[in-house]
């Protein structure tokens, strides 16, 4: 006799009804965390991460099978991964989930998931959605990125304790130019800060900004942060990754759910606090009493009257980089088209010019 299958759960989510199938599936086996499990902790932060997708073209990052031993989210070059990263809605997807059309680096586009409501991030999750990425853009202004988003990310032989040695000076050379970052836990090892900007700037100028600031950090942790995109030239260091900048590059929202065996999240913190906690403390069974007490840390950033900081500074800093140092534009990811002004995209060790 086959086993029988567990009915499904209905849940009330601020006045809309959203179907749990499968409740009882195990998504994370090493701690017993069930899909009804994912889904209530979404809703115990429900204002958090609302308020970190609000009216963003979303990608969702879909583990429908769970994360257990040996699975492997799909890439570009491989589709046979048990996971994958949704761009386009899915098919069969309620009137109430909206879209916001996108285009691609490759001029292609796509009508991706903007969340307008609680329901649409509980509707995601029973689909397997453990990871949100927002793009750093409203739907009303698809153009012109809202947030500049730094991403310290640990390079072999680094770790988080290395990151946060680093975010303070990133601090530092914010207040410089007049700015204040909010940062969080990537749910692994790094560490992001996000940074609300306005009133209206494109990609290319975030990029460019968000080179400059981590080439002044580099210039004052020499021996600790890279912005070299190539592997082989960052060494043991802290990588600033200024790609994430980019058209199409997004980064984990706040507390989404990382697919980890400990269901780490994504979590906002307080700058005094970096120093004094480890990714690990922050998972789906600890964040919802967390949020609970400290409330949405990154609230701030969604604020109707919140600040919005110019990058004019850091445009200005990117030109004496230029003029005086003879720093011009780095590579762009692979996938991209040649970008106007980028540099040869050729990996060092490989390039025959360079080793003449």
């Amino acid at each position: 006799m086959a086993p029988t299958k567990t009915p499904a759960v209905e849940l009330d989510v601020r006045g809309r009804t959203v179907r749990v199938s499968s409740p009882d599936r195990v998504v994370f086996p090493a701690r017993g965390i069930t899909k009804l499990d994912v889904v209530e902790y979404f809703l115990s932060v429900g204002d958090g991460i609302l308020a970190a997708l609000l009216d963003r073209p979303t990608t969702l990052e879909r583990w429908p099978k769970g994360v257990f031993e040996g699975a492997r989210l799909a890439t570009r070059t491989d589709s046979s991964g048990d996971a994958f990263y949704q761009k386009r809605i899915p098919q069969g997807a309620p009137p109430y989930v909206e879209t916001a059309r996108i285009a691609f680096p490759s001029g292609r586009t796509a009508d991706e998931v903007c969340p307008t409501e609680l329901a649409v991030v509980a509707w995601a999750a029973n689909l397997g959605t453990l990871t949100f990425h927002p793009w750093p853009v409203r739907r009303d202004d698809v153009e012109a990125p809202d947030q500049l988003r730094i991403d310290l990310d640990p390079q072999p032989g680094t770790d988080f304790s290395d990151a946060v040695r680093v975010a303070p000076v990133v601090r530092e050379v914010l207040h410089e130019c007049g700015m204040e970052g909010w940062p969080k836990t990537s749910g692994g090892r790094g560490l992001h800060v996000f940074v609300p900007i306005a009133p209206r700037w494109t990609f290319t100028q975030a990029r460019r900004a968000t080179i400059a600031l981590g080439r002044e950090v580099e210039r004052r942790l020499p021996d600790l942060v890279t912005v070299h995109w190539w592997k082989e030239e960052r060494g043991r260091r802290i990588f600033i990754d200024y790609n994430q900048m980019a058209r199409d590059r997004t980064i984990a929202s706040a507390y989404s759910v990382r697919a980890n065996p400990r269901a780490t999240v994504s979590a906002p913190l307080a700058w005094d606090e970096l120093t004094v906690v480890a990714p690990d403390d922050f998972d789906v069974t600890t964040m919802p009493g967390r949020f609970a007490d400290v409330g949405d840390l990154f609230a701030p950033l969604s604020a109707v009257d919140g600040p919005g900081y110019s990058i004019q500074p850091l445009l200005d800093m990117a030109d004496r980089d230029e003029r005086d140092h003879g720093h011009e534009d780095l590579p762009y990811p692979p996938e991209y088209p040649k970008m106007p002004g980028e540099p040869k995209r050729v990996q060092p060790s490989k390039d025959r010019d360079r080793a003449h």
